[in-house]
């Protein structure tokens, strides 16, 4: 009896050659067609004709020659970076910043929008996407993805904003509303989980799979991540931590009246502000943590309070995750640094069975946006380098 012939093989093993190429040239530069071969392990006559399968694609281009031993100099090549970009917008109550990169990864443009004084979230976008685009030489078309990080929640089945605290004008019908506008793909993703995106890519995580960072800045949220993948929870609401019942503070019964959230009272800005004033500090949060950190034992009394409050929601996250690592993020968070750090890990080991190692962010430059950044790149490449044989 023969074998079953699988239709499409030859095909299928050209489009994963293809992939694997590029993402050497991504990781390691520009490379002969001989390097690629041993590379990839395919035989030369196969690695040169998948470099003339991409270079008549526009996926990748000459960039010059290596010096050899005797006869002609090898063609480098690299992936085309004009070939796609994406936009990374960090969306806040005060302004949007957005940031455009090619497919490389290289971030071209930056620009910023005030979005204080106008009830017009599509046009704010509009024109930064505009903006971005154009300070970064590349055209509007060709630009593959689009995706914002915003406070709040985002519905899983939908990807549309259910509901953001402190942006009013952010609501169900925007999503829509922006793809038809620009006329691109565009996705929302929370802030903090983006920013767990970015931690994961090149901050503090060290290639772990499994993690959950702790965002502590003028909010508290929490990012989820496990096997490599974002936990959103089945209506988007998975890390939002700041809706935490803990002792020490009121239980709002109603939080759809804005009511403050429980954890939100112990741990966000306003009351790390009420807590430096307590101690001496300027207030102000992350200047209030960081000038504690800086006094050494006599900030040890603000530091260890501030630890306790945070290691109410660090332990109530870590006894049913059970992570092997926490990073604290965040300005608060950034701003106490190792000090705290250490504190909220020794709090957490002593209140619960379980003992991560609690950490501060590797990240100190817009977490959020290259968190954006790096979540379009995904998607874009695995749809142009995913699609390589016609």
């Amino acid at each position: 009896m023969s074998a079953t012939r699988l239709p499409g093989t030859p095909r299928l093993l050209r489009a994963l050659n293809d992939r694997a190429a590029l993402e050497l040239l991504l990781e390691q530069g520009p490379l002969t067609r001989a390097r690629i071969g041993e590379l990839t392990g395919l035989s030369k006559v196969t690695a040169s004709q998948l470099v003339e399968r991409l270079e008549e694609r526009g996926l990748v281009t000459r960039v010059g020659e290596q010096a050899g031993g005797r006869g002609p100099n090898a063609q480098l090549y690299a992936v085309r970076p004009g070939s796609a970009h994406v936009v990374g917008v960090d969306v806040g109550p005060e302004r949007v910043v957005a940031a455009c990169a090619d497919i490389t990864g290289a971030v071209l443009g930056r620009v910023e929008q005030s979005t204080k004084d106008t009830d017009d979230p599509v046009g704010v976008v509009h024109n930064a996407v505009v903006q971005v685009a154009g300070s970064a030489g590349a055209q509007l078309s060709s630009v593959r993805r689009i995706v914002l990080g915003t406070p709040g929640l985002v519905d899983p089945g939908t990807g549309d904003i259910t509901f953001a605290y402190n942006l009013p004008r952010w609501h169900r019908g925007l999503l829509a509303a922006l793809r038809d506008d620009l006329d691109t793909p565009v996705v929302f993703e929370n802030d903090v989980n983006l920013a767990a995106v970015a931690e994961a890519q090149s901050g503090a995580v060290g290639g772990l799979a499994d993690f959950v960072l702790v965002w502590v800045g003028a909010g508290v949220g929490l990012a989820i991540m496990l096997g490599g993948r974002l936990h959103h929870g089945s209506s988007g609401a998975a890390g939002e931590i700041g809706y935490l019942p803990v002792p020490g503070a009121p239980i709002p019964r109603d939080v759809s009246r804005r009511a403050k959230p429980a954890f939100q009272q112990l741990v966000g800005a306003d009351a790390i502000r009420a807590l430096a004033r307590e101690h001496g500090y300027p207030d102000a949060a992350a200047e209030a943590v960081r000038a504690a950190t800086a006094d050494g034992t006599a900030g040890a009394p603000m530091l260890d309070e501030v630890a306790r409050r945070l290691a109410l929601g660090v332990a109530s996250t870590c006894v049913v995750l059970d992570p092997p690592l926490v990073v604290l993020a965040g300005q608060v968070g950034q701003a106490g640094g190792t000090a705290l750090a250490e504190r909220v890990q020794h709090e957490v080991a002593a209140i619960t069975l379980v003992r991560p190692r609690v950490v501060t962010t590797g990240l100190t430059e817009e977490p959020v946006l290259h968190g954006a950044l790096r979540t379009a790149l995904d998607a874009v490449r695995d749809e142009v380098f995913g699609s390589t044989v016609g």
